[in-house]
């Protein structure tokens, strides 16, 4: 018997987009207060914390996540809450 697929089912896919949690220069916190949020907040690893923090720092913003909106929804909440100033696109 051949498995039946229904039209929708590729639509309900498209409709999880890829969003990105996006970290901006702010020039107020320390490197180490943004390594220390990014470790704790995101799970990122201390190198890759501190990778962010330069990027940041030299570009102005930085991707630090990305994921479904749900998912980066309660870790921008936590960066504000420490701060950093932090959208989702």
């Amino acid at each position: 018997m051949r498995e039946k697929h229904f039209p929708f089912e590729n639509k309900l896919h498209q409709k999880e987009e890829t969003h990105h949690l996006i970290l901006f220069n702010d020039d107020y916190h320390t490197f180490d207060e943004v390594i220390e949020a990014l470790v704790y907040h995101c799970g990122h690893s201390e190198q890759q914390a501190e990778q962010c923090a330069w990027i940041t720092h030299y570009r102005g913003k930085c991707t630090v996540k990305t994921g479904n909106y749900e998912q980066l929804k309660s870790m921008a909440i936590a960066l504000l809450e420490e701060g950093l100033t932090v959208e989702i696109y």
